[in-house]
């Protein structure tokens, strides 16, 4: 036991002695700390060893240790071992079998960023900046982000529970939610409400996004559309590429979209507009809430620094940095944030947020109907019944978005926009 700990300290001495002699002499300095570092890890790693009252496999303890120092670096960066990578890679196929909430680490605490529209937890009620405390009686405190997914995925029809803390309610919450195969479609919802304004729900950025968005806007424009809602509110974010793709599509071509920045100048990037034909002659809003996030906050924050857009809503909830997934070479793999995003004119999103120019509480506006129902008492009245009833139907949906009052300040402005311009 004894000559096995000397030769896997000597290894680990070795590497780090290596690597110190490889370096110029102006990190000289630096490297000495580290390497004296690595000496009081070597020998609790041998202590542990030999002392500790079980036998533990050389392997989990470095594990451990890796995981324990990753997470330390902030909530986003994991050690992943082989099997949790194997999991991340699994998704390929847009569903799994989940509750359908986006989550993230905030203030030290497991949190929602938003629950995606129809799925079982936004059935259930789960809303953005819920913290989930327990998970099936499990408290989360010292629980990683993949290991709450784990818990939370599984097989469809099986029911997970939740222990909620709503802040804004003072409230703890109890939820019994059944998985559900989770199906994602990017654009939820593509129309013309009135006159003219078009509206286009977009609920998260993958691979399809920018096809999907093209052919809502060609639908739109056929029917007369000229001016635009995009709701992001709810949008966890996505792919980047597809929200670059997205945001180029109502800016200049050659404009900076959004760019990165880390230590090391290959993390830097810029990330430019190419879109040949980008619409920029009507007006615009983007809907904005606390659950928008990454994605969302990068088309935000562009078409706010450029004025090609109205900011309206409530704050976006601030995830802006970037994560690089490195494979080891035993199978397991670090994920580890190696930059942040910048808006165009280099406002930091992460932390802070997308503000909106007009910030609107979320609420509905109650809608009153006085009309009386008909009374079909005569066999000729048959065809006048059903002919309101189609009727009804559409008035329904149109109650449904002039119900929201975020979406119907969106609309007034719109309206008030094209009036100064003279617009029909």
């Amino acid at each position: 036991m004894r000559k096995r700990i000397v030769i896997l300290s000597i290894l680990i001495l070795a590497t780090f002695t290596f690597a110190r002699l490889a370096v110029s002499a102006v990190d000289k300095k630096k490297n000495d700390e580290l390497y004296r570092q690595v000496e009081l890890f070597s020998d609790t790693l041998a202590i542990v060893q030999t002392d500790y009252v079980d036998e533990v496999k050389p392997k989990d303890l470095i594990y451990g240790a890796l995981k324990g120092m990753i997470s330390s670096l902030d909530p986003h960066s994991q050690f992943m071992d082989p099997e949790t990578y194997d999991e991340l890679k699994v998704d390929t196929e847009g569903k799994f079998g989940g509750l359908g909430i986006e989550i993230t680490i905030k203030d030290g605490l497991l949190t929602v960023v938003t629950p995606i529209e129809d799925t079982p937890a936004w059935k259930a009620g789960i809303k953005a900046n819920d913290r989930i405390v327990k998970i099936n009686n499990e408290i989360t405190r010292e629980m990683t982000l993949i290991d709450a997914v784990k818990r939370m995925r599984g097989k469809p029809g099986e029911a997970v529970n939740l222990t909620i803390l709503r802040e804004s309610e003072k409230k703890l919450l109890e939820f019994k939610i059944v998985r559900g195969i989770i199906k994602i479609r990017d654009i939820k919802e593509a129309r013309v409400l009135e006159d003219g304004i078009g509206y286009i729900r977009l609920v998260e950025f993958s691979e399809n996004t920018a096809q999907d968005m093209n052919s809502a806007l060609e639908t739109l424009s056929k029917a007369n559309m000229n001016a635009l809602i995009l709701d992001l509110r709810n949008n966890p974010g996505g792919l980047l590429d597809s929200a670059v793709k997205v945001t180029e599509k109502f800016i200049e071509k050659g404009k900076m979209v959004v760019y990165t920045k880390g230590r090391k100048a290959s993390q830097n990037l810029e990330f430019i507009s190419r879109a040949n034909q980008p619409i920029l002659n009507i007006p615009m809003v983007v809907l904005v809430n606390e659950g928008s996030a990454s994605g969302s906050e990068i088309v935000a924050g562009a078409l706010q620094d450029y004025k090609r857009a109205i900011i309206v809503g409530m704050k976006s909830f601030g995830k802006g940095s970037v994560q690089t997934v490195i494979p080891l070479n035993d199978g397991s793999a670090l994920r580890l944030t190696t930059s942040k995003y910048f808006t165009p004119l280099g406002k930091v999103i992460h932390g802070n947020g997308v503000i909106p120019d007009i910030v609107v509480e979320a609420g509905k506006i109650e809608i009153t109907d006085n009309k009386e129902e008909l009374k079909t008492e005569k066999a000729e009245d048959v065809f006048e019944e059903i002919e309101k009833k189609e009727m009804q139907g559409k008035e329904d949906k149109t109650k449904e978005y002039k119900s929201d009052n975020q979406l119907m300040r969106a609309v007034d402005i719109l309206k008030a926009i094209k009036i100064s311009r003279g617009m029909k």
